[in-house]
């Protein structure tokens, strides 16, 4: 038997008696035979309680202290597993992300992983040890600094120590028994995907699915390590995500994948952009020096009689105040006539690899929303994917109208989220 590495989410370790659950299921994999791994989120909403009490102490934290104190979360949630697996009879030592070789950049509280030096890690498994690494941290190459990975950076954990340490498969243990056709939370008829490919995944995580995280899926295409999506409150089989079927799978690439919508997002309108060569780029120049991600982008045609156009991208609400005060300083620049911001849009997404080869994908996909009423704003698409920006009230009736349009329904029991969160 080979090694495996387990990754729980906050709801699988809420509490106490959560984190004994878990540390149940850890042994048995040891007893099974595996080397086991175990990559930790914070307790429950333990991360949301710090942030806000670094609030209250300080409207704007340090960047380096606002890691040094999340990463507290993650550390209690290691050590609290650890002396439960010992509690079974079992030896289990805890590490933190730098002790576990986890080598980040310097960008606090959203770095990204540069490379894993796993070397105690692997002494400690091959002395017999359960490991168990805390999630969603690591230590910046340059300085030597903790560094957070946000949020859900717990997932990448993992699978990067799955890549580092050549594991058979991660195991990503959540509050639902894997990845669904919709969030089950807005449409109870969701269906379990027995199998999806990393393809499709990634447009589905990127599209605000949350059950993974898209840089997690990013990681294990890239390495190539099979994801297995479970419940740590039940023992069903859940959701392989990988190149191909595992093992005695038999599973065909359906249409289409799943419908995802994300309500986290923010609209920016450049309004009265002058139509000429270089504007675009001093826009996006502007945004890019402020070190934000945008999503969605759509252009109008210019008005023949002023010669100006209207640009309009989406982005993170979180990072709202940064990009208009980033235009605001570059508008001498661009010479737009004004901004406008809106935060209460949200995003529908239809995400399918078979949609390439179905040319009545896209007709049904609007027909379904104009006979629910939505209203579309922009649209953007991929070769697998289908995606606008409605009113954020709209969300959820144009998500279950798209399922049940596509025959995503399911005639069995309804989807269960065992935590209440999805993750």
């Amino acid at each position: 038997m080979g090694l495996v590495v387990q990754k729980y989410g906050g709801s699988s370790v809420a509490d106490a008696e959560g984190i004994k659950r878990v540390a149940k299921r850890v042994v048995d994999a040891k007893k099974a035979g595996h080397q086991v791994v175990v990559v930790v989120s914070a307790m429950g909403d333990t991360t949301d309680e710090l942030i806000d009490l670094a609030g209250q102490v300080s409207p704007i934290p340090a960047g380096r202290e606002f890691d040094m104190l999340l990463t507290a979360g993650e550390r209690i949630s290691m050590a609290l597993l650890a002396m439960a697996i010992k509690n079974l009879g079992h030896e289990a030592q805890s590490f933190t992300g730098s002790q576990a070789g986890v080598i980040t950049d310097s960008v606090h509280n959203k770095a990204r992983i540069i490379d894993v030096t796993p070397g105690r890690i692997r002494t400690s498994i091959d002395e017999g040890n359960i490991a168990i690494v805390a999630g969603f941290q690591g230590v910046s190459q340059e300085g030597k600094n903790i560094t957070t990975l946000g949020r859900g950076g717990s997932d990448t954990t993992a699978v990067a120590l799955a890549a580092a340490l050549d594991a058979e498969v991660c195991e990503i243990y959540t509050d639902v028994d894997g990845v669904f056709t919709a969030d089950p939370r807005v449409v109870k008829k969701a269906k379990k995907i027995e199998w999806i490919s990393f393809e499709d995944m990634l447009e589905l995580a990127a599209s605000g699915s949350k059950v993974l995280l898209h840089r997690c899926v990013e990681y294990a295409r890239r390495y190539n390590i099979p994801i297995h999506v479970r419940s740590s409150f039940s023992g069903l089989r859940g959701t392989w995500v990988s190149n191909e079927p595992q093992g005695d799978q038999q599973v065909e690439q359906a249409i289409i994948s799943g419908v995802a919508h994300d309500v986290s997002e923010a609209k920016i309108t450049v309004v009265g952009v002058p139509d000429k060569p270089g504007e675009a780029a001093a826009i996006f120049r502007a945004i890019a020096d402020a070190e934000i991600n945008i999503d969605m982008v759509v252009q109008n045609v210019s008005a023949a009689s002023t010669g100006l156009t209207d640009i309009s991208f989406t982005l993170p609400k979180t990072e709202g105040r940064k990009a208009t005060d980033a235009l605001e300083k570059a508008r001498s620049i661009i010479g737009y006539d004004s901004l406008r911001y809106d935060d209460q849009i949200g995003k529908i997404s239809l995400v399918g690899a078979g949609m390439k080869t179905n040319p009545g994908v896209t007709a049904g996909f609007f027909e379904a929303l104009s006979d629910a009423g939505v209203n579309i704003e922009l649209i953007s698409t991929s070769e697998i994917r289908i995606s606008v920006v409605t009113r954020a009230d709209d969300v959820n009736e144009a998500v279950r109208a798209v399922h049940t349009a596509f025959g995503l329904d399911t005639d069995s029991d309804e989807a269960v989220v065992y935590g209440g969160t999805g993750r």
